[in-house]
């Protein structure tokens, strides 16, 4: 459900999230979504699981998850 609700796939991106920022987007969803965050271990198991390259997964953020990350990222945006 995260891949899909907070995550887009771009095959043709050229920058791309990085491990600790995929993560953060997870836990963000998570905080969204009332669910206890999974360790960045089980995490990353998981995505293997799911077919993501967490270090090169083309993907970009997207919906509430994506604002919550920035967000709490980055206080001073808001």
């Amino acid at each position: 459900m995260f891949l899909q609700q907070a995550t887009r796939f771009d095959p043709t991106a050229e920058s791309v999230m990085t491990p600790d920022c995929l993560y953060g987007l997870y836990v963000s969803w998570c905080r969204i979504n009332a669910y206890k965050p999974k360790t960045d271990q089980a995490f990353r198991t998981g995505m293997r699981r799911c077919g993501v390259d967490v270090a090169n997964s083309r993907l970009h953020m997207t919906g509430s998850a994506a604002a919550d990350y920035i967000l709490s990222s980055y206080p001073d945006v808001a």
